[in-house]
Protein backbone atom coordinates (compact mmCIF):
# COMPACT_ATOMS: atom_id res chain seq x y z
CA UNK A 1 0.00 0.00 0.00
CA UNK A 2 1.13 3.55 -0.78
CA UNK A 3 -0.11 6.36 1.47
CA UNK A 4 0.36 10.06 0.80
CA UNK A 5 -0.75 12.48 3.52
CA UNK A 6 -0.85 16.20 2.70
CA UNK A 7 2.26 15.73 0.55
CA UNK A 8 3.81 18.97 -0.68
CA UNK A 9 7.04 19.49 -2.61
CA UNK A 10 8.52 22.89 -3.45
CA UNK A 11 11.57 23.76 -5.52
CA UNK A 12 12.34 27.30 -4.45
CA UNK A 13 9.25 29.38 -5.22
CA UNK A 14 7.74 26.71 -7.48
CA UNK A 15 5.23 24.26 -6.01
CA UNK A 16 5.57 20.92 -7.82
CA UNK A 17 3.13 18.96 -5.63
CA UNK A 18 0.61 20.59 -3.32
CA UNK A 19 -1.25 18.99 -0.40
CA UNK A 20 -1.71 15.60 -2.08
CA UNK A 21 -3.51 12.98 0.02
CA UNK A 22 -4.03 9.50 -1.46
CA UNK A 23 -4.19 5.85 -0.47
CA UNK A 24 -3.33 3.23 -3.10
CA UNK A 25 -4.61 -0.21 -2.18
CA UNK A 26 -3.39 -3.71 -3.12
CA UNK A 27 -5.09 -5.58 -5.94
CA UNK A 28 -5.61 -2.46 -8.05
CA UNK A 29 -3.91 -0.89 -11.07
CA UNK A 30 -3.96 2.83 -10.36
CA UNK A 31 -3.33 5.08 -13.33
CA UNK A 32 -1.60 8.41 -12.69
CA UNK A 33 -2.49 11.09 -15.24
CA UNK A 34 -1.70 14.75 -15.75
CA UNK A 35 -0.21 17.20 -18.27
CA UNK A 36 3.53 17.70 -18.58
CA UNK A 37 4.76 19.49 -15.47
CA UNK A 38 1.74 18.37 -13.42
CA UNK A 39 3.92 16.78 -10.71
CA UNK A 40 3.57 13.08 -11.52
CA UNK A 41 7.28 12.26 -11.67
CA UNK A 42 7.97 14.45 -8.64
CA UNK A 43 5.35 12.56 -6.65
CA UNK A 44 6.96 9.25 -7.56
CA UNK A 45 10.44 10.55 -6.73
CA UNK A 46 9.28 11.68 -3.29
CA UNK A 47 7.65 8.29 -2.62
CA UNK A 48 10.97 6.62 -3.50
CA UNK A 49 13.01 8.96 -1.33
CA UNK A 50 14.84 10.53 -4.26
CA UNK A 51 13.46 13.93 -3.25
CA UNK A 52 12.53 14.98 0.28
CA UNK A 53 9.01 16.32 0.80
CA UNK A 54 8.67 19.94 1.83
CA UNK A 55 5.83 18.85 4.10
CA UNK A 56 3.55 15.87 4.55
CA UNK A 57 4.45 12.20 4.26
CA UNK A 58 4.83 9.49 1.62
CA UNK A 59 4.79 5.94 3.01
CA UNK A 60 5.04 2.44 1.54
CA UNK A 61 3.45 -0.16 3.77
CA UNK A 62 3.42 2.40 6.57
CA UNK A 63 7.17 3.17 6.31
CA UNK A 64 9.33 5.68 4.50
CA UNK A 65 11.33 4.23 1.63
CA UNK A 66 14.58 5.13 3.43
CA UNK A 67 13.51 3.01 6.39
CA UNK A 68 12.89 -0.19 4.40
CA UNK A 69 15.44 -2.91 5.16
CA UNK A 70 15.67 -4.29 1.61
CA UNK A 71 13.61 -1.87 -0.48
CA UNK A 72 13.69 -3.85 -3.74
CA UNK A 73 11.87 -6.67 -1.96
CA UNK A 74 9.09 -4.24 -0.99
CA UNK A 75 8.78 -1.85 -3.92
CA UNK A 76 9.96 -2.11 -7.52
CA UNK A 77 10.22 1.06 -9.58
CA UNK A 78 11.06 2.27 -13.06
CA UNK A 79 11.39 6.03 -13.48
CA UNK A 80 14.03 6.33 -16.20
CA UNK A 81 14.69 3.37 -18.48
CA UNK A 82 18.00 4.81 -19.67
CA UNK A 83 19.46 5.27 -16.17
CA UNK A 84 21.87 2.34 -16.49
CA UNK A 85 25.63 2.10 -17.11
CA UNK A 86 25.95 1.92 -20.92
CA UNK A 87 29.03 -0.33 -20.82
CA UNK A 88 27.43 -2.94 -18.57
CA UNK A 89 25.44 -5.84 -20.00
CA UNK A 90 21.79 -6.16 -19.12
CA UNK A 91 22.46 -9.31 -17.13
CA UNK A 92 25.32 -7.71 -15.17
CA UNK A 93 23.14 -4.68 -14.44
CA UNK A 94 20.51 -6.92 -12.85
CA UNK A 95 23.13 -8.99 -11.03
CA UNK A 96 24.57 -5.85 -9.44
CA UNK A 97 21.07 -4.94 -8.25
CA UNK A 98 20.56 -8.47 -6.93
CA UNK A 99 23.84 -8.41 -4.97
CA UNK A 100 22.82 -5.18 -3.24
CA UNK A 101 19.66 -6.83 -1.88
CA UNK A 102 20.74 -10.40 -1.23
CA UNK A 103 18.67 -11.68 -4.17
CA UNK A 104 19.90 -14.93 -5.80
CA UNK A 105 21.13 -14.78 -9.40
CA UNK A 106 18.50 -17.36 -10.32
CA UNK A 107 15.93 -14.60 -9.89
CA UNK A 108 17.81 -12.53 -12.49
CA UNK A 109 17.26 -15.28 -15.04
CA UNK A 110 13.57 -15.50 -14.07
CA UNK A 111 12.87 -11.81 -14.71
CA UNK A 112 14.89 -11.85 -17.94
CA UNK A 113 12.68 -14.67 -19.17
CA UNK A 114 9.53 -12.91 -17.97
CA UNK A 115 10.42 -9.73 -19.87
CA UNK A 116 11.72 -11.47 -23.00
CA UNK A 117 15.24 -10.16 -22.49
CA UNK A 118 17.24 -13.39 -22.09
CA UNK A 119 19.11 -13.11 -25.40
CA UNK A 120 19.54 -9.34 -25.31
CA UNK A 121 20.90 -9.51 -21.74
CA UNK A 122 24.34 -10.42 -23.12
CA UNK A 123 24.63 -7.08 -24.89
CA UNK A 124 25.78 -3.77 -23.43
CA UNK A 125 22.85 -1.61 -22.39
CA UNK A 126 24.26 1.31 -24.36
CA UNK A 127 23.25 -0.53 -27.54
CA UNK A 128 19.63 -1.01 -26.43
CA UNK A 129 16.65 0.64 -28.09
CA UNK A 130 14.23 2.49 -25.84
CA UNK A 131 11.87 -0.49 -25.92
CA UNK A 132 14.62 -2.88 -24.83
CA UNK A 133 15.65 -0.47 -22.07
CA UNK A 134 12.05 -0.36 -20.87
CA UNK A 135 11.91 -4.15 -20.68
CA UNK A 136 15.19 -4.25 -18.76
CA UNK A 137 13.91 -1.57 -16.39
CA UNK A 138 10.74 -3.57 -15.76
CA UNK A 139 12.88 -6.65 -15.12
CA UNK A 140 14.76 -4.63 -12.51
CA UNK A 141 11.52 -3.45 -10.93
CA UNK A 142 10.33 -7.06 -10.63
CA UNK A 143 13.67 -8.40 -9.37
CA UNK A 144 12.77 -8.44 -5.67
CA UNK A 145 9.28 -9.88 -6.29
CA UNK A 146 7.84 -6.75 -4.63
CA UNK A 147 4.29 -6.17 -3.44
CA UNK A 148 4.35 -2.58 -4.74
CA UNK A 149 5.24 -1.64 -8.32
CA UNK A 150 5.70 1.93 -9.56
CA UNK A 151 6.26 2.63 -13.27
CA UNK A 152 6.62 6.04 -14.92
CA UNK A 153 5.61 5.91 -18.61
CA UNK A 154 6.48 2.20 -19.04
CA UNK A 155 5.01 1.87 -22.55
CA UNK A 156 7.28 4.52 -24.11
CA UNK A 157 9.24 2.93 -26.93
CA UNK A 158 7.34 -0.37 -26.88
CA UNK A 159 5.83 -1.82 -30.05
CA UNK A 160 2.15 -2.93 -30.07
CA UNK A 161 3.09 -6.41 -28.89
CA UNK A 162 5.12 -4.91 -26.05
CA UNK A 163 2.28 -2.58 -25.05
CA UNK A 164 -0.11 -5.53 -24.89
CA UNK A 165 2.46 -7.50 -22.89
CA UNK A 166 2.91 -4.80 -20.24
CA UNK A 167 -0.87 -4.38 -19.98
CA UNK A 168 -1.34 -8.11 -19.36
CA UNK A 169 1.57 -8.16 -16.90
CA UNK A 170 0.22 -5.29 -14.81
CA UNK A 171 -3.28 -6.76 -14.71
CA UNK A 172 -1.94 -10.16 -13.63
CA UNK A 173 0.26 -8.64 -10.91
CA UNK A 174 -2.70 -6.68 -9.53
CA UNK A 175 -4.75 -9.89 -9.55
CA UNK A 176 -2.10 -11.40 -7.26
CA UNK A 177 -2.86 -8.66 -4.72
CA UNK A 178 -0.04 -6.26 -5.53
CA UNK A 179 -0.27 -2.46 -5.54
CA UNK A 180 0.37 -1.13 -9.06
CA UNK A 181 0.96 2.61 -9.63
CA UNK A 182 1.61 3.58 -13.26
CA UNK A 183 1.72 6.87 -15.15
CA UNK A 184 1.12 7.25 -18.87
CA UNK A 185 0.10 9.76 -21.52
CA UNK A 186 -1.38 7.01 -23.69
CA UNK A 187 -5.07 7.37 -22.85
CA UNK A 188 -6.35 4.45 -24.89
CA UNK A 189 -3.96 2.07 -23.16
CA UNK A 190 -4.67 3.44 -19.71
CA UNK A 191 -8.38 2.94 -20.34
CA UNK A 192 -7.69 -0.77 -20.95
CA UNK A 193 -5.26 -1.22 -18.05
CA UNK A 194 -6.26 0.82 -14.99
CA UNK A 195 -8.98 0.12 -12.42
CA UNK A 196 -8.69 3.55 -10.83
CA UNK A 197 -7.47 6.90 -12.12
CA UNK A 198 -5.81 9.77 -10.32
CA UNK A 199 -5.53 13.03 -12.26
CA UNK A 200 -3.38 15.92 -11.10
CA UNK A 201 -2.66 19.31 -12.59
CA UNK A 202 -0.16 21.95 -11.46
CA UNK A 203 0.59 19.71 -8.49
CA UNK A 204 -2.98 19.52 -7.23
CA UNK A 205 -5.45 16.65 -7.21
CA UNK A 206 -8.13 17.09 -9.88
CA UNK A 207 -9.87 13.71 -9.84
CA UNK A 208 -9.68 10.34 -8.09
CA UNK A 209 -12.27 7.98 -9.53
CA UNK A 210 -12.79 4.36 -10.60
CA UNK A 211 -12.32 3.90 -14.34
CA UNK A 212 -16.02 3.20 -14.94
CA UNK A 213 -16.96 6.61 -13.54
CA UNK A 214 -14.35 8.37 -15.67
CA UNK A 215 -15.87 6.95 -18.85
CA UNK A 216 -19.50 7.05 -17.75
CA UNK A 217 -22.30 7.48 -20.27
CA UNK A 218 -22.28 10.93 -21.86
CA UNK A 219 -25.92 10.72 -22.97
CA UNK A 220 -28.17 9.37 -25.71
CA UNK A 221 -27.46 10.17 -29.36
CA UNK A 222 -30.55 10.78 -31.51
CA UNK A 223 -30.50 11.29 -35.29
CA UNK A 224 -33.52 12.22 -37.38
CA UNK A 225 -34.86 14.69 -39.98
CA UNK A 226 -36.89 17.01 -37.70
CA UNK A 227 -35.77 16.89 -34.08
CA UNK A 228 -36.59 20.44 -32.95
CA UNK A 229 -39.75 19.36 -31.05
CA UNK A 230 -37.64 16.83 -29.15
CA UNK A 231 -34.96 19.43 -28.42
CA UNK A 232 -37.63 21.76 -27.03
CA UNK A 233 -38.94 19.29 -24.44
CA UNK A 234 -36.09 16.88 -23.65
CA UNK A 235 -33.97 17.83 -20.61
CA UNK A 236 -30.24 18.43 -21.16
CA UNK A 237 -30.59 18.23 -24.97
CA UNK A 238 -27.87 19.79 -27.13
CA UNK A 239 -27.33 19.89 -30.88
CA UNK A 240 -24.25 17.93 -31.96
CA UNK A 241 -25.00 17.98 -35.70
CA UNK A 242 -27.53 19.30 -38.26
CA UNK A 243 -29.83 16.33 -37.64
CA UNK A 244 -28.34 15.07 -34.39
CA UNK A 245 -29.04 15.63 -30.72
CA UNK A 246 -27.25 14.34 -27.63
CA UNK A 247 -29.53 14.15 -24.61
CA UNK A 248 -28.27 13.64 -21.08
CA UNK A 249 -29.95 12.18 -18.01
CA UNK A 250 -32.25 9.94 -20.09
CA UNK A 251 -32.24 6.34 -21.28
CA UNK A 252 -32.71 5.35 -24.94
CA UNK A 253 -36.07 3.83 -23.95
CA UNK A 254 -37.27 7.11 -22.43
CA UNK A 255 -36.16 9.12 -25.44
CA UNK A 256 -37.73 6.60 -27.81
CA UNK A 257 -41.11 6.85 -26.08
CA UNK A 258 -40.95 10.64 -26.10
CA UNK A 259 -40.09 10.72 -29.79
CA UNK A 260 -43.00 8.36 -30.51
CA UNK A 261 -45.41 10.62 -28.60
CA UNK A 262 -44.18 13.57 -30.67
CA UNK A 263 -44.62 11.61 -33.90
CA UNK A 264 -40.96 11.95 -34.90
CA UNK A 265 -39.03 9.78 -37.35
CA UNK A 266 -35.67 8.61 -36.01
CA UNK A 267 -32.66 7.34 -37.96
CA UNK A 268 -30.62 6.37 -34.92
CA UNK A 269 -31.03 6.09 -31.16
CA UNK A 270 -28.17 4.84 -28.97
CA UNK A 271 -26.30 5.45 -25.76
CA UNK A 272 -22.91 7.14 -26.17
CA UNK A 273 -20.03 7.09 -23.71
CA UNK A 274 -17.35 9.64 -23.10
CA UNK A 275 -13.85 8.37 -23.88
CA UNK A 276 -11.12 8.68 -21.29
CA UNK A 277 -9.31 11.13 -23.55
CA UNK A 278 -12.38 13.40 -23.71
CA UNK A 279 -12.84 13.28 -19.95
CA UNK A 280 -9.14 13.88 -19.32
CA UNK A 281 -8.99 16.88 -21.67
CA UNK A 282 -12.02 18.41 -19.98
CA UNK A 283 -10.60 17.87 -16.48
CA UNK A 284 -7.15 19.28 -17.28
CA UNK A 285 -8.20 22.16 -19.57
CA UNK A 286 -7.15 24.75 -16.98
CA UNK A 287 -4.03 22.91 -15.81
CA UNK A 288 -1.88 22.82 -18.95
CA UNK A 289 1.44 24.49 -18.25
CA UNK A 290 3.16 23.90 -21.60
CA UNK A 291 0.52 24.56 -24.26
CA UNK A 292 0.91 25.53 -27.92
CA UNK A 293 -1.27 26.99 -30.61
CA UNK A 294 -3.18 24.54 -32.78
Amino acid sequence: MITLHHLTKRYGDKIAVEDLTLELSPGTVTGFLGPNGAGKSTTMRVILGLDAPSSGTALIGGRRYADLDRPLRTVGALLDAKAVHPARSGRDHLRAMALSQGIPFSRVEEVLTLTGMTEAARRRTGTYSLGMSQRLGIAGALLGDPQVLMLDEPVNGLDPDGVRWIRTLLRSLAAEGRTIFVSSHLMSEMELTADRLIVIGKGRLIADEPMERMVAAAGVLVRGPALQPLADVAPAARWTGPEELTIGDQTPEQIGRLAHELGLMLYELRRVESSLEETYMRLTANSIEFGGEA
